[in-house]
């Protein structure tokens, strides 16, 4: 998980939410991914997604069987869902998402019965230190927000009318 959170720092680095990404086969690091949709200007540009799509040039194989996937964010369907057909054999992720998680936290994608591959799922790992790290990211982007908005505030304030000086 701490390699999972050292990717989530290059997100954060890069401006993007700060989510990361580990697979690994035993004891191999396979690949590591981090957040950059709004850089990439693609929304599938998640962790995970990133990291299986490195994974599986590395295996030469769009199946991952055996592998195990270290996410510092509970995933979401879509990544849920590539999980599930790359055929991880294990997610453990680090913080709960009680918006758009998908191991149980708004649906439960992995209990689903009748899908032809069960992923097993270890959730909380290191939680509060992946929460910790998501809160003061969004706190960051809020204050900056508000500071942005009280220039412009300022700033419209400062301007003179036609006609009077400066």
């Amino acid at each position: 998980m701490a390699l999972a959170q050292a990717a989530a720092d290059e997100a954060r680095a890069a401006g993007e939410v700060p989510v990361g990404a580990v697979l690994v086969r035993g004891d191999e690091v396979i690949a590591t991914g981090f957040n950059h949709p709004i850089g990439a200007h693609d929304p599938s540009a998640h962790a995970e997604m990133v990291a299986l799509r490195a994974a599986a040039q590395v295996a030469q194989n769009y199946r991952l069987p055996g592998c195990e996937l270290y996410v510092t964010l509970e995933p979401c369907l879509m990544c849920a869902g590539a999980i599930m057909h790359a055929r991880i054999a294990r997610v453990v992720f680090g913080a709960r998402d009680p918006k758009t998680g998908a191991c149980g936290s708004v649906v439960d994608a992995f209990a689903n019965p009748q899908l032809n591959h069960h992923t097993e799922v270890t959730g909380g790992v290191l939680e509060s230190e992946c929460g910790a790290a998501l809160k003061s990211f969004f706190a960051e982007r809020r204050r900056a927000s508000r500071e942005a908005r009280a220039a412009a505030r300022a700033g419209v304030g400062a301007q003179s009318k036609p006609g009077e000086p400066l």
